[in-house]
């Protein structure tokens, strides 16, 4: 098995300078970045548990980089941490003179190992001499934790037992799964895990099955953006499992709730078109796209998730029967709402939808029940646009449109106009 590091850092060019140090000792490295202060922080519950080591690198001041990685030190079964401060040593004649990481005392078997390594520049000798120690320990203390009584227990999803997942807590429940936070050692991150209820027989098979397995294949062959990352899908106990990114700052629908101010919310129409086009590339309908299936990163940008209702053009197999509907009726298109044939242009008016309730803070059509705004999307007309959105009001009833074959024929479409729309401040 690779060498797995995580190497966390503020400044791009010390994630540089440590993983080149890494990769020319071992090439087949696996070494991943945590960007301080532009990521999301370490999760509270998260140890690491995937990586040999953890490097902090910190430079004068360097008193944050110490903080971290003592606070990270402190939590139980964290991997072996190597704090690099490119300072010399307190108290020492010359740079580099503090101790190798093997003079450090020996720790109990369930305390942490902290090596500090000090240097105005990095010394990759005792760089590697820092991380084969830290992944000899972090081995020791694999060992032992397999021999604790409550090992197996950390791996319990209900019932189910999901090796390679550290279960956090349930988040959530909906349909035919249940979902949790856990912490993946194979991706070395936090992941939302979805747990499919059950698998059925091949006699009986579900059509809920079907697309739960297809929100895995659709997505896992993209690398977007805008799209959300699949880590691992897997069988255990006769239940499927969908391990992808989480999102700790929430969803559009969440975000909605304050005021977006309209160059916000050209950028977000921007990012959903972008992951729209990818999708639709590969012969794919989202087919319920709301806010609540859009999630924010950290660093702002947005990403389209949960394709549970989605389907490949090129199935044979209809997974939704013959005239159902599936979505959520305020941001259906008037075709889907009424079981006719869909293409990729239902999936832009549910994204003009989107796009309305951004900039004009509410939704186009309400109603009392479902069917009533079912009908409103394919019978009634636009609400008038206030004047401060007139600049909006083409690219808004072109989304809208009531028949496909007078909105945006593609997101592609769609992104031209966006680049060349006027956005107000």
């Amino acid at each position: 098995m690779s060498l797995r590091v995580l190497v966390i850092a503020d400044r791009p060019e010390y994630r540089l300078l440590v993983r080149k140090h890494i990769e020319i000792e071992w090439s087949d490295a696996v070494v991943l970045e945590h960007r301080l202060g532009e990521d999301q922080p370490l999760d509270a519950k998260f140890v690491a548990a995937g990586y040999d080591a953890v490097i902090v690198v910190g430079a004068p001041p360097a008193e944050s980089a110490e903080i971290l990685a003592s606070l990270l030190a402190s939590r139980a079964d964290f991997a072996p941490l190597v704090l690099v401060l490119l300072q010399d040593a307190p108290g020492a004649a010359a740079p580099g003179a503090a101790a190798p990481p093997e003079a450090l005392p020996e720790l109990p078997p369930d305390t942490p190992r902290l090596a500090r390594l000090y240097g105005k520049k990095v010394d990759r000798e005792r760089l590697v001499r820092a991380i084969t120690v830290a992944a000899r320990e972090q081995k020791r203390s694999r060992t032992a934790l397999r021999s604790r009584p409550d090992f197996d227990q950390m791996y319990k999803f209900g019932s189910l037992t999901i090796r390679g997942h550290r279960c956090i807590r349930q988040v959530g429940s909906g349909g035919m799964c249940k979902i949790y936070l856990a912490e993946s050692e194979r991706a070395g991150a936090m992941v939302v895990l979805k747990v499919f209820s059950q698998v059925p027989d091949v006699s009986e098979r579900l059509v809920g099955f079907d697309r739960f397995i297809q929100e895995y294949e659709i997505v896992a062959g993209l690398n977007h953006p805008n799209i959300v990352h699949i880590y691992d899908l897997g069988i255990a106990d006769d239940h499927a499992y969908i391990a992808m990114e989480h999102f700790p700052a929430g969803d559009l629908r969440s975000r909605m709730k304050m005021p977006l101010a309209p160059r916000t919310a050209v950028h977000f129409l921007a990012q959903i078109a972008s992951a729209l086009d990818a999708i639709h590339a590969v012969g794919v309908l989202h087919r319920d796209l709301k806010p609540a299936n859009v999630m924010l990163r950290v660093d702002g940008t947005l990403c389209l998730i949960d394709f549970g209702l989605a389907k490949a053009n090129e199935l044979e197999a209809e997974l939704t029967g013959s005239r159902e509907i599936f979505g959520t009726p305020y941001y259906m298109s008037p075709e889907q709402g009424h079981a006719e044939l869909i293409d990729a242009r239902s999936d832009l008016y549910s994204l003009g939808v989107v796009f309305y309730e951004m900039l004009i803070g509410r939704k186009p059509y309400t109603g009392s029940t479902a069917m009533e705004v079912i009908y409103k999307h394919k019978r009634a007309e636009l609400p008038p646009i206030e004047p401060q959105y007139a600049a909006y009001e083409p690219m808004l009833r072109r989304l809208l449109a009531k028949e496909p074959v007078d909105r945006f024929q593609s997101a592609r479409e769609l992104l031209d106009a966006v680049a060349e729309l006027k956005v107000l401040a």
